[in-house]
């Protein structure tokens, strides 16, 4: 059975960032005569409520489950996959528009009110009030900038930020810049291969990035109605579990030690609080600022200032994550990733190749 290797990741935000490496490769793999079986991203112009086609992924979720598919065909004797976004929320859609397509549950139930509802149901789960979920919020918020500010390095200003008005309140639980704001064209391949073509390409084995596992939970309805048994997060503790006991990694020991790298969900603050929790890395919601002053849990700054659009961000930190662990020391990065209000789950594990 053999592994399944990323053997090239790139990236265009807004124009910036370059295609041609992975598209390159695409070319010397057609020539060669080996077909490429691709794996689509859905844009937010698909119906978020019609049928998902065989190789079509939807949510924020669908990164990584594309990623689940891609090695589960690779180890099935496919040579070679390539997951492909491309989501022009910028350009491609007019403000109505945009606001409309969102609204996946109802004119009337915006994303920000759900996810409002659903952090009330984990604060009384985890019997936390109001005040201290806000406090959380900002320590995340402030983690986030400095892995942004790490991630830009010599680019970075700090017009990057976001403006003043971003830091007020949208509801009695989130400010602006606490919820994801990737208003952005985006465009993103991962090209995924098997050992056998990494050596027919002549490629460098320690260039490369294993698919070492994946863990998905899903449940079986998503939407306000199901917000408590989202709430539970259950099917993010089976995913997270099931992705370390396929990869054979104690990922939060790992991460702890410094040798593992996180790019968790931040698209409002009750994920990632949630897989803080779900993984192990906290074991409760009051240790999350202490946690917060030693570690970064995302390598771009997440959905609020890492950006990647609609169903993208889980390709956008997969993309980011291939090249942080080629260039170390970290050999171990874990991807994220929530759909819908939270009903679908995934957690992807990636190894440096020559680990």
């Amino acid at each position: 059975m053999s592994r399944a290797l990323i053997i090239a990741a790139a990236k265009t935000e807004d124009s910036v960032g370059c295609l041609q490496q992975c598209r390159e490769l695409e070319q010397r793999i057609a020539s060669m005569g080996v077909g490429i079986r691709e794996l689509v991203i859905e844009p937010l112009s698909t119906d978020w409520h019609s049928p998902e086609p065989e190789d079509h992924f939807r949510s924020g979720c669908a990164p990584v489950e594309a990623l689940a598919r891609a090695r589960e065909l690779i180890t099935r004797g496919e040579e070679v996959v390539l997951i492909r976004g491309e989501d022009r929320l910028k350009s491609g859609y007019g403000r109505d528009e945009r606001l409309r397509l969102m609204a996946v549950y109802g004119e009337d139930y915006p994303l920000t009110q759900a996810y409002n509802d659903l952090a009330a149901a984990f604060l009384r789960r985890h019997r936390l009030d109001e005040s201290g979920f806000r406090d959380i919020a900002r320590a995340l918020f402030e983690n986030y900038k400095l892995s942004y500010r790490h991630a830009l390095a010599d680019d970075f200003t700090p017009e990057r930020l976001p403006g003043e008005r971003w830091y007020r309140p949208l509801t009695s639980l989130f400010r602006g810049v606490d919820c994801a704001n990737p208003l952005v064209d985006f465009e993103g391949r991962l090209l995924v291969v098997n050992e056998a073509l990494v050596r027919a390409l002549g490629i460098d084995p320690r260039t490369t990035i294993e698919v070492r596992a994946v863990g998905l939970g899903r449940l079986d309805s998503d939407g306000p109605g199901h917000i408590d048994r989202i709430a539970g997060y259950g099917h993010l503790n089976e995913a997270y579990l099931a992705c370390c006991d396929a990869a054979g990694i104690d990922f939060a020991d790992r991460f702890r030690n410094g040798e593992a790298l996180l790019e968790a969900y931040t698209c409002y603050p009750v994920v990632p609080m949630a897989f803080l929790l779900a993984s192990g890395l906290v074991d409760v919601l009051d240790d999350i600022p202490d946690f917060l002053q030693q570690h970064s849990i995302t390598i771009t700054g997440g959905m609020n200032l890492g950006r990647g659009a609609w169903n993208n961000p889980a390709l956008n930190a997969l993309i980011s994550m291939h090249h942080r662990l080629l260039e170390g020391p970290e050999t171990i990065g874990m991807v994220h990733g929530n759909g819908g209000l939270g009903y679908r789950q995934g957690v992807a594990m990636l190894v440096a190749g020559g680990t």
